[in-house]
């Protein structure tokens, strides 16, 4: 099975790579870019290579898939997006990205995330067509909940305490979006 490589204006969004190491570490190195995330700091580079082998092993598993971000100018990588899993029976997925944070604010995401959705909603993944993606938050996250509202995601409704990490329980915000509601 064939990597999809996608593209859009300013973006490519390709496989991870070992190569990608040393960008994958400043990500997820970053304070401000895992405070919502499920997992500590990076303090080796050897985490961020461990974190791209289990992203491409969901896609070699086929239980989902992770891109890398990259500007078209420069192929710098800025960040990473994809599905954190996928039901090929129920036709749905969960949808995760993150960004360097000097990237924030320039719509880079949303275009990497809307870039993606479009593609699963055609049928041109190894998913299939997806007819629901799903989008979880940490309230207080707002820069996320906006990328997914700006896509067109809908609020669902707040899980209780369904997360634990960093030794607490999280609440989660469940977004969602239907292929039906989805303009391609």
């Amino acid at each position: 099975m064939q990597f999809p490589e996608l593209e859009t204006s300013r973006l490519m969004l390709t496989r991870l790579l070992n190569e990608d190491a040393d960008s994958i570490f400043e990500l997820f190195s970053d304070e401000a870019v895992i405070e919502y995330y499920d997992l500590e700091a990076f303090k080796e580079l050897n985490q961020a290579t461990t974190l791209i082998n289990f992203f491409n092993s969901r896609f070699t598993e086929n239980s989902g898939i992770r891109w890398a971000i990259r500007l078209k100018e420069t192929n710098q990588l800025i960040g990473t997006c994809g599905f954190n899993s996928w039901n090929l029976k129920m036709k749905n997925a969960v949808i995760g990205y993150d960004l360097i944070p000097q990237f924030w604010a320039k719509g880079y995401t949303t275009e990497a995330v809307h870039r993606i959705v479009k593609s699963a909603f055609l049928g041109e993944l190894p998913c299939g067509t997806l007819n629901r993606i799903q989008g979880d938050t940490v309230p207080g996250n707002s820069a996320s909940e906006g990328l997914l509202l700006k896509v067109g995601f809908k609020e669902e409704g707040v899980r209780r305490q369904s997360g634990y990490w960093k030794n607490q329980f999280h609440d989660l915000k469940c977004f969602g979006l239907l292929k039906s509601e989805y303009e391609i």
